[in-house]
């Protein structure tokens, strides 16, 4: 039924979260949505601009993909969906209460191919021995990428957990005061040896940032 009249008008449920505040579970035009106060986190303009990102990666030699920041799972329903990705996925999510929604409104949970772990993203990549084929990092609070996984510690250890021949597909910030911190991740990818592709403006809004070893 909420389907149904979600055509007719938007119908929004509020849950509250310790870390992200208050979020929206809203259907919208025969779709539920997840979103923050002010941005989408998940089967909105979020899954569009990851798919964006997806679509200029050549996933037939992924074996194992690492995903920092669950949101709802829409990355992952678009990996099984529109790439038929079958491989194992291991998605780092800091906020239970996100879990929890992604588990029980969007039918995402841990199964034999994907692991689901409550941790903190920056703790998660310092601490684990994994490497991974596929690093997707989609980390926000809000709108904001939080400092930390804008400063070079992290991205050392993204590095680290990325394989030899693997890829990482970073969703970026809009806010223009970061634009200098990009731009020093960037050149840190290039100078480890890394072809980087850099997206504007995607869905109108964020920056996608795509390494691939060269």
């Amino acid at each position: 039924m909420a389907k149904l009249l979600s055509y007719l008008y938007p119908l929004t449920k509020k849950v509250k979260s310790e870390i992200n505040g208050t979020l929206e579970i809203t259907w919208f035009n025969g779709k539920k949505h997840l979103n923050s106060k002010n941005a989408n986190y998940s089967y909105g303009s979020l899954q569009r601009i990851l798919k964006f990102g997806l679509e200029k990666l050549n996933l037939k030699n992924v074996n194992s993909i690492l995903v920092l920041g669950l949101g709802g799972g829409s990355v992952i329903q678009t990996l099984r969906n529109d790439f038929k990705y079958k491989n194992r996925i291991t998605a780092v999510e800091i906020d239970p209460q996100i879990i929890t929604i992604a588990k029980e409104e969007f039918q995402i949970e841990s199964s034999e191919n994907l692991n689901i772990i409550c941790d903190d993203a920056l703790q998660y990549v310092a601490n684990t021995s994994e490497t991974f084929d596929l690093i997707i990092i989609d980390l926000f609070i809000d709108l904001s990428v939080p400092a930390p996984f804008l400063e070079m510690p992290f991205w050392e250890n993204i590095l680290k957990r990325k394989s030899a021949s693997g890829a990482i597909l970073f969703n970026g910030s809009l806010e223009k005061d970061l634009s200098k911190k990009l731009e020093t991740i960037i050149s840190y990818l290039k100078s480890n040896i890394y072809e980087v592709d850099v997206y504007n403006k995607v869905n109108q809004t964020n920056t996608v940032v795509i390494g691939k070893s060269i």
